[in-house]
């Protein structure tokens, strides 16, 4: 299953923390002085980047050809970061972020830069990564609306002094920024948010809640309420009831769940290319609806599967490529690590008749089954998660797919990717930057190899 959640980077114990564990404090670092920089560039998480006195310096919320007033707040070896004060000269490319909450909230990198100009950034930066594989190809673009696409969405529940807390994490930190919008939801998971958190504002529950997840599909709106302690059926009713007069479906995640529990009837769907495809409501999706439809779209104008093709679909997750391919291809393979979602994928790929598909589960960082290296592969399509399929790369160059079409939510895990399978004879074909998450820095590629 993928992960599309940015990076959570933590520290493993090391002296420092074993000194703080005997009463010792880390040393504050001093604050620098406060200095004028020229910005010259970007990086891929929106942060300015400058240089003072040939050290790098990197400055959150300026923009390349700013001239700005910062202070560095955290100096290491080879770079500084520094706090932007002021703007003295800004960016043609600046605007003023729709989202009230954007300066704290830890959910958008980019609302203050033009989506024309979050697009160009993110394509800069996706060449300079792909360099070494396709240095002369001309990358193209994958785009739609820049708000209101997000038909999933997972916020933090905290009551503190009889406050209610709803929202997102702040920017590198734990803290929940409280939100009364979220801008780059669909329209109607703006609206089930204003509802749930007026409920929540005056209802004793919430205190019992970890976090919330809202939903969109083709079945409608549902909110999951995953619980830290135990309510009372009252409590429950109440909430059913709430439920039925927003015309949402309700889920409950209890104490000590791994996962809610859904009954079959219960089960999500949505809508692709023609087919009804079922899933359990805390499987991944993409959460951009339109976009997933483009680029399933693009994957088969690419790799252009026949009658003649057998095709491997790896991290299928419950089909979301693995059915358009069967529609079109002699075979269909899809493997996926989770049970549930291969479960998921043949309860597809019998509802919708396709006999020509199958899933299976496997961990595809560990060897091969024979289930997979006996198929007589013809063509790949492949979508890891961030961590990429370096482990996997060994068994796809022996099947020796004519084709092979990488889907990537990492552009650095791809190149890598890339590197290795162009050194065994594939050539980079095209490729292109999809925006799957406008005004965040995340962003999706995807590229044809061929032999």
């Amino acid at each position: 299953m993928k992960k599309r959640a940015p990076s959570i980077f933590s520290q493993s114990p090391s002296k420092s923390a074993a000194n703080n564990k005997r009463g010792r404090k880390n040393p504050s670092q001093a604050l620098g002085p406060v200095q004028h920089f020229t910005v010259d560039g970007l990086t891929h998480e929106a942060k300015g980047v400058a240089r003072s006195q040939g050290k790098v310096t990197f400055i959150a919320g300026a923009l390349p050809s700013e001239t700005v007033t910062a202070q560095v707040i955290k100096s290491n070896r080879r770079y500084d970061e520094a706090k932007l004060l002021d703007i003295q000269q800004k960016s043609a490319h600046r605007v003023v972020p729709e989202c009230p909450h954007y300066e704290h909230c830890g959910g958008c990198s980019f609302q203050h830069l033009t989506i024309e100009q979050q697009r160009a950034e993110k394509m800069h930066w996706l060449q300079g990564q792909l360099r070494k594989v396709c240095p002369d190809q001309r990358l193209t673009e994958l785009t739609d609306s820049p708000f209101g696409y997000r038909r999933r969405a997972r916020l933090a529940v905290r009551v503190k002094d009889q406050q209610l807390r709803l929202g997102f994490r702040a920017k590198s930190s734990q803290n929940i920024v409280s939100i009364d919008n979220c801008l780059v939801l669909t329209p109607q998971l703006q609206g089930i948010f204003r509802h749930l958190k007026a409920e929540l504002k005056q209802d004793s529950v919430a205190a019992k809640i970890g976090h919330i997840e809202l939903l969109e599909d083709t079945k409608g709106l549902s909110v999951l309420l995953r619980l830290t302690a135990t309510i009372s059926s009252e409590e429950h009713q109440k909430w059913q009831l709430w439920a039925e007069q927003q015309q949402v479906d309700l889920y409950w995640q209890t104490p000590g769940e791994h996962r809610a529990k859904v009954p079959p009837q219960d089960m999500r769907h949505y809508q692709l290319d023609g087919f009804n495809l079922t899933y359990y409501p805390q499987d991944f999706i993409q959460v951009n609806a339109t976009m997933n439809e483009k680029m399933v779209a693009q994957a088969m104008d690419w790799l252009t599967p026949n009658q003649d093709d057998v095709v491997l679909d790896l991290f299928c997750g419950v089909g979301n490529f693995s059915l358009p391919l069967a529609k079109r291809a002699k075979q269909v393979v899809g493997v996926e690590v989770q049970p549930s979602m291969v479960a998921a994928g043949q309860v597809n790929a019998k509802k919708n008749q396709l006999d020509n598909l199958s899933f299976i589960a496997a961990d595809l960082t560990q060897p091969a089954p024979k289930t997979i290296t006996s198929l007589g592969v013809t063509k790949v399509l492949l979508d890891p998660p961030r961590a990429g399929a370096f482990e996997f790369l060994l068994t796809l160059v022996k099947l020796r797919p004519k084709q092979i079409l990488y889907v990537s939510c990492d552009a650095a895990t791809l190149a890598r990717d890339a590197e290795y399978l162009v050194a065994k004879g594939y050539k980079v074909k095209r490729a292109a930057m999809m925006d799957m998450f406008p005004q965040t820095a995340h962003l999706e590629t995807m590229m044809l190899m061929a032999l």
